[in-house]
């Protein structure tokens, strides 16, 4: 009996995809009660961590900046599946779900994850160094589709509210995928060198020290029980989607709250990687895991809402309101500041963590 305790703990990523798979199957279409809701919990739990731990197996295998990527794009998945069953369940309150659910990702990637990687890495080196050319392009690009996106349809007259009219929604939705292809292409193929992790002298590292890479086999391995721990996390979640409206309308807190538990939701295992990164004084993985999932969550959401929205009933409201646009725009000039130099110390991760802390109680306490 050990023996097989023992098997199956060493297994997990195989066995977790598969078991959640069949919860699913189980549950699908049910009404779950507080049991259910417990095991469909820990399934959708074990699901994302399963699809993020293949995830880094796939990243392993194809190296950096490629593997940053890789991770970016799984989460990236998630989110927008989610944000859109949900949409297509909840109407008109979830006309604003796209927006709430972006936004939170973008504070989490740009001030959760950047904040805390560096707080790490300068924590043990006093000094967290990266690449400022490629951070910089990066944050830039997150900076214009955040803007674009979330705040310039706050100030359009065309239609009443915080909304794009069809014209300007579709513009959104193309400068949002012409843009993240843009950086991609910078990223993996024009200038790969500055997205690798660079020395204290600001030499690039591009060839890691941990174990070799996986093999091919093991790489497809990963891929195919990937697909079934995403497609496993978006079902869950959507199971359990009616409990967390539930105890957030219960609680007294506002419905902009289901977007960040969301976001909480689908980024925390990237949170663990780039945390990781920063332990092993690689902190240009780090920013590429954060931003790059910024990045990919505004340029993939915008446009997938967009569609979503033609068959979809009611409003989709994007603009930001006057506290979340103060807060977008302090961390577009805290980031610029923090990535110029290329190094930053505790105080820059700490500026970082404390614009997420007033993000979340403004979340909580508007």
């Amino acid at each position: 009996m050990e023996t097989r305790f023992r098997s199956l703990v060493a297994h997990w990523p195989a066995v977790v995809p598969v078991l959640a798979f069949v919860v699913l199957a189980l549950t699908w279409g049910r009404s779950l009660n507080a049991g259910l809701v417990t095991l469909v919990g820990c399934c959708l739990a074990g699901a994302v961590l399963a699809a993020v731990h293949h995830a880094e197996v796939i990243a392993h295998r194809v190296g950096e900046p490629f593997g940053s990527l890789v991770l970016a794009l799984a989460v990236t998945v998630i989110e927008v599946a989610l944000i859109v069953t949900l949409m297509a369940d909840g109407g008109d309150k979830a006309s604003s779900l796209a927006r709430d659910t972006v936004f939170a990702a973008v504070m989490i990637t740009c001030n959760g994850i950047v904040g805390l990687s560096l707080l790490v890495c300068a924590a043990r080196r006093r000094v967290a160094v990266f690449n400022p050319e490629g951070t910089a392009a990066a944050f830039g690009t997150v900076a214009t589709l955040a803007g674009l996106s979330l705040a310039l349809p706050t100030f359009t007259t065309s239609t009443p509210g915080p909304r794009f009219s069809s014209a300007q929604l579709v513009f959104a939705a193309l400068a949002a995928l012409v843009l993240y292809g843009l950086f991609v292409a910078t990223q993996t193929i024009r200038h790969r060198d500055y997205f690798l992790p660079v020395t204290a002298e600001g030499e690039v590292i591009d060839a890691e020290e941990h174990a070799d890479p996986p093999s091919s086999r093991t790489a497809l391995t990963s891929l195919g029980l990937l697909a079934v721990a995403l497609v496993s996390v978006v079902g869950l979640a959507k199971g359990v989607s009616p409990t967390i409206e539930s105890a957030v309308a219960a609680a007294g807190l506002p419905a902009s709250v289901v977007g960040v538990v969301i976001a909480l939701l689908v980024l925390l295992p990237e949170t663990i990687a780039a945390v990781r990164a920063a332990r092993r004084d690689r902190v240009q993985t780090s920013l590429n895991l954060g931003l790059g999932s910024a990045m990919a969550s505004i340029g993939l959401t915008i446009p997938a809402v967009a569609v979503a929205s033609i068959w979809m009933e009611g409003p989709l409201v994007l603009g930001l309101g006057a506290s979340h646009m103060v807060l977008l725009a302090l961390t577009v000039v805290v980031g610029t500041l923090t990535v110029i130099p290329g190094r930053a110390t505790l105080l820059q991760g700490g500026v970082h963590l404390a614009l997420l802390g007033a993000y979340v109680v403004l979340a909580v306490s508007p």
